[in-house]
């Protein structure tokens, strides 16, 4: 009798044991597909909502037909530029229309999903030949994320390395092009050195002028700010009866393009710069930046429909969005009147500058019509 109710015992222990096991296989089953189900959904999620990438994409590719990236009209798609150093997370003014919930979408997606990179692009000079001009125009195009500030990385930050001056850059997605200006960098001899050490694929763009009024507007913008320095004529000539030019002086040196390009195309190829004509930007802007979307290979969107001739400033602004009052224009300091230099002083440095300018054309296979 013992040993039957031993055996009927060790029966139940066993079934219990066994209808234990298999309620703890159950939840443990149960709980893995719940949790890697629950992961699966949620990174479904956010791919859902990164706008699909693909090169050069539009406003309205970037965001597609998912909810969050809403799609719109990539002709309205603009990212503000701004004179000032403004934050370009704030709704930009868009030429020619208002700003939609799209357009401000597009610009969210990339501060929320995009990474820094290195710059694509840059702008690299030459001071007061139209830089920011080009920059706040470009800045337009929803393909491309550009800091407003001037970094001075290759010319005077160079020692705090490429991780900072990643830094400094806007979010961007796989589809956009990181850009930044820094006109200096054009007459910066370790520059072009440097920026290849970056990446060899680099593409600069180059705006040029007139260097004779170049020379003139930078004058008159240091006399701004110091209007106790010597007259232009005083400093453009180590001896002006003999028609000496001063090529030390900063204003001088840097409209001697070709010097400055010869150093360059020891790091770049020709075909990876784009010089603009500064005063094409002036008379045709949606040409030029027509042609300077065509190298960065982007949709032409910036169109003459953006544009409008401001008559006090003497220089094309963007088009009011519908929501403003204002167009939007550079500051102050853009299309201010050059000081008046003799027309002699001008016919000199007209002669000076001439041989520079032949060599400069023919080398970038470009008449710039300055004679």
């Amino acid at each position: 009798m013992a040993h039957l109710l031993l055996t009927s015992a060790n029966r139940v222990s066993a079934r219990f044991a066994f209808i234990f096991t298999l309620s703890l296989s159950c939840t443990y089953l149960c709980y893995n597909i719940l949790f890697y189900g629950g992961t699966v959904m949620t990174n479904r999620g956010y791919e859902g909502k990164r706008c699909p990438s693909s090169k050069n994409a539009g406003g309205k590719k970037l965001l597609g037909k998912l909810g969050h990236c809403a799609s719109q009209d990539v002709g309205s798609a603009a990212q503000r530029g701004s004179g000032d150093l403004r934050d370009q997370s704030k709704p930009p003014d868009s030429p020619g229309t208002h700003w939609t919930d799209g357009n401000l979408k597009n610009m969210t997606v990339a501060q929320k999903y995009g990474n820094k990179k290195l710059p694509n692009a840059l702008i690299v000079g030459v001071k007061k030949g139209g830089t920011r001009a080009v920059l706040e125009f470009i800045r337009i195009h929803p393909d491309v994320r550009a800091l407003g500030t001037e970094p001075h990385f290759f010319d005077r930050n160079y020692d705090r390395g490429l991780d900072w001056y990643r830094g400094l850059m806007p979010r961007t997605l796989d589809s956009q092009i990181t850009l930044e200006k820094t006109p200096s960098y054009f007459v910066t001899r370790e520059a072009p050195r440097r920026i290849s050490r970056m990446s060899h694929e680099t593409k600069l763009i180059v705006v040029v002028r007139n260097p004779v009024t170049r020379a003139i507007s930078d004058y008159t913008q240091t006399l701004s700010k110091k209007p106790g320095i010597p007259t232009f004529e005083e400093l453009v000539f180590k001896n002006r009866s003999l028609g000496v030019v001063d090529t030390s002086w900063n204003a001088i040196r840097i409209g001697m393009y070709i010097v400055h390009l010869e150093n360059w195309l020891q790091y770049f190829r020709l075909s990876q710069m784009h010089f603009v004509s500064g005063e094409r930007l002036i008379t045709d802007p949606a040409g030029e930046m027509g042609r300077v979307q065509d190298f960065l290979g982007l949709k032409r969107i910036i169109t003459d429909k953006h544009f409008y001739f401001n008559r006090t400033k003497g220089f094309p602004c963007l088009k009011k969005p519908e929501s403003s009052s204002q167009p939007r224009c550079l500051g102050k300091s853009k299309g201010r009147t050059h000081v008046q230099i003799e027309q002699d002083v001008i016919e000199q440095l007209q002669e000076f500058y001439r041989p520079f300018n032949v060599r400069f054309y023919e080398t970038v296979g470009q008449d710039f019509k300055w004679e």
